[in-house]
């Protein structure tokens, strides 16, 4: 059984998807700003983003989960722009200033078809958000010339529920982070207002498209849901209620990665909480936290 986008190229499905998003570019609500600007008129909204995509490379990737990476890699595609301004971003020079190299859907459908000849194990969205119309008219071009592997949406959580529904059959592998379960302190440190309740929307829809992560004999996933969460210094995340909301609102089974990976990069230094790398004491009140939210599935990668 191939990837679900298949089933709605066949049908025309995916060819109306393509048309209905790009026509969304014309006055932009794909994602939580809604800055109803024209990106085809060269109207630039928060995201910086006109109507080709910008990336700042695309290899096989051996450093994500076990179940993406398996023997060949996780072909991986990283955007540049960003619809969060997070002061604590560890790549800011793309997500925030846009480095990168602007291309075409086409020439991003030759990039999936490289991967996917390279024998990645799936194509590795990173960054998609801002950006669905032309990942999906992309997709829409390289499953006519022989795409069929899973696709990964691997996301910030900042989705506006409305175009992920959009999404449905075409992403099989949701990816998406949770950073904070407070509004009003994600917004002191990502800039944007009501994270939390916009994520936690976005990841049920996710959820109820594709379910539980699913493997297949080789233990590499090709459909459902696998939740990051990063570890912030003096539990500023909320990790607790994050693993709480995970374990009761989706499933008990749900793949969580707890993240310990965090640093002060960017404008870190300038906030006090945030100056300091993550405690091994702290590590172990987040993995305490999921296992008393009963979660089956989580995980620390070293």
């Amino acid at each position: 059984m191939g990837p679900s986008y298949l089933s709605l190229l066949d049908n025309n499905e995916l060819k109306k998807r393509v048309d209905k998003l790009k026509e969304m570019l014309t006055n932009c609500v794909l994602c939580p700003h809604h800055c109803q600007v024209n990106r085809l008129q060269g109207e630039r909204g928060f995201c910086r983003t006109l109507d080709n995509v910008v990336i700042s490379g695309a290899d096989p990737h051996f450093g994500e989960e076990r179940e993406l990476v398996g023997r060949y890699g996780s072909g991986t595609i990283f955007f540049s722009h960003c619809n969060l301004k997070c002061v604590f971003c560890q790549n800011y020079e793309i997500s925030h200033c846009g480095e990168g190299d602007e291309i075409t859907a086409d020439s991003l459908a030759k990039v999936m078809l490289h991967l996917q000849a390279k024998r990645c194990h799936n194509i590795n969205l990173v960054s998609p958000g801002h950006i669905v119309p032309q990942i999906v008219e992309a997709i829409y071009i390289a499953a006519q010339e022989g795409l069929n592997i899973p696709i990964v949406y691997n996301t910030n959580g900042y989705d506006l529920t409305d175009t992920i529904k959009l999404l449905e059959g075409i992403i099989d592998i949701y990816m998406p982070d949770i950073k904070f379960s407070d509004d009003t302190t994600a917004e002191e440190y990502l800039k944007v207002k009501k994270y939390a309740t916009i994520s936690k929307e976005a990841v049920k829809e996710m959820y109820r498209q594709v379910g539980d992560l699913k493997t297949n004999d080789d233990d590499i996933a090709y459909s459902g849901l696998l939740i990051r969460h990063l570890i912030m210094p003096q539990n500023l995340a909320g990790t607790e209620a994050i693993m709480e909301f995970i374990a009761h609102e989706l499933s008990e089974n749900t793949y969580v990665n707890i993240m310990a990976q965090y640093y002060p990069a960017y404008k870190a230094y300038d906030y006090e909480k945030l100056n300091r790398e993550i405690t091994k004491e702290e590590l172990d009140f987040a993995l305490k936290a999921a296992r008393e939210a009963g979660l089956k599935n989580a995980f620390y990668l070293s």
